[in-house]
């Protein structure tokens, strides 16, 4: 009998490892397949992740192991989104999800893929919770939108950060010339006037790219997270989408100031190229990226996704705790 007991629990044991995964020789816990650059936030007791998909999709979870899928955001295409972006069917990128004066605020992006015909928009909610009865998306539409032949950037990638004086400012880009910073009315009803525009990372591009075509310069992604006296710029650099192809990876640079420069380990300006290695892939997932990074319950994480390899290159979440080094620079624990 305790022969069989003590092989149930090695066999439990067994069970529970499987959830988690070796990523640049650390720790990090897989979550749900079908994830594609998620977003988390936390109400009450429970995870709320978004991430791309048909309306924006959505799970939660209690205790960051067992998802549930939700409704979609949107059960049908925005109208005005339909109407500014070519063959646009319902399929959102890249949201990023907020609190801020007692509401809920999700951007999101729609866009023609490799192109910079692309808007950003935003909806609210008073809770997140579906069974609440207060729980309805109120889709304000557009904020943001690059246009082909007139900006030399892309207005997808948003992701909402707050200043000192608690002001709101989107930043957001793919490719084209790089990452920028915009700031935003307090209402959130659109960006702030006189208008305050700052480029934060950029890297190399082909020259003989046109206006409309994204060239080589890959990084898109960003995400900012204030921690003590400094703003971190997470970005992604090389590509994602192709799944076992997939080079992604997660870099970063800091500055004491929101609208930077923001400057890397070695110290190189991210507007000149510079960041510095954050995660990486590995034999299972060759590319990982398209982070965010939240504290929660009082330990810091980074959540991506990355291409699973034994799963012809599926996009899966992964979710690592983020640690500090005594120079304050970001690092994944190694085992």
């Amino acid at each position: 009998m305790n022969l069989i007991l003590n092989l149930k629990k090695h066999l439990a044991l067994i069970v529970a490892l499987i959830s988690f995964i070796n990523v640049n020789n650390s720790i990090a816990i897989e979550g749900p397949y079908g994830v594609h650059d998620p977003v988390m936030i936390k109400q009450d007791s429970v995870y709320y992740l978004f991430c791309t998909g048909m309306g924006i999709s959505c799970f939660s979870t209690t205790d960051k192991i067992h998802w549930k899928r939700e409704e979609p955001v949107f059960k049908t295409p925005p109208e005005w989104a339909v109407k500014a972006i070519p063959d646009f069917k319902g399929h959102i990128w890249a949201p990023d999800i907020s609190y801020y004066n007692g509401k809920y605020w999700l951007l999101y992006a729609v866009s023609a893929f490799g192109k910079n015909t692309s808007c950003i928009g935003l909806a609210e909610n008073a809770t997140l919770n579906p069974n609440d009865k207060d729980y309805k998306w109120i889709d304000h539409g557009k904020i943001i939108q690059s246009v082909p032949g007139r900006d030399d950037w892309n207005a997808i990638d948003p992701n909402m950060i707050f200043d000192e004086d608690g002001h709101p400012w989107v930043n957001f880009g793919s490719f084209w010339s790089g990452i920028k910073l915009v700031k935003l009315t307090d209402d959130l009803s659109g960006i702030a006037q006189p208008e305050e525009w700052y480029g934060l990372a950029k890297r190399s591009r082909n020259i003989t790219a046109k206006d409309e075509e994204a060239g080589d310069g890959a990084i898109e992604a960003p995400f900012i997270f204030k921690k003590g006296n400094y703003y971190y710029l997470f970005v992604s650099f090389d590509y994602c989408c192709r799944g076992v192809n997939s080079t992604y990876k997660i870099m970063v640079g800091r500055s004491e100031k929101l609208t930077g420069p923001y400057i890397d380990k070695t110290g190189v300006d991210m507007r000149l190229g510079g960041g510095s290695l954050v995660v990486s892939g590995n034999e299972k997932y060759p590319g990982v990226g398209h982070c965010g990074v939240y504290n929660f319950d009082g330990k810091d994480y980074i959540i991506f996704h990355g291409y699973d390899s034994t799963q012809n290159g599926r996009p899966r979440l992964l979710m690592e705790e983020l640690q500090w080094d005594k120079e304050n620079w970001p690092f994944v624990s190694a085992i």
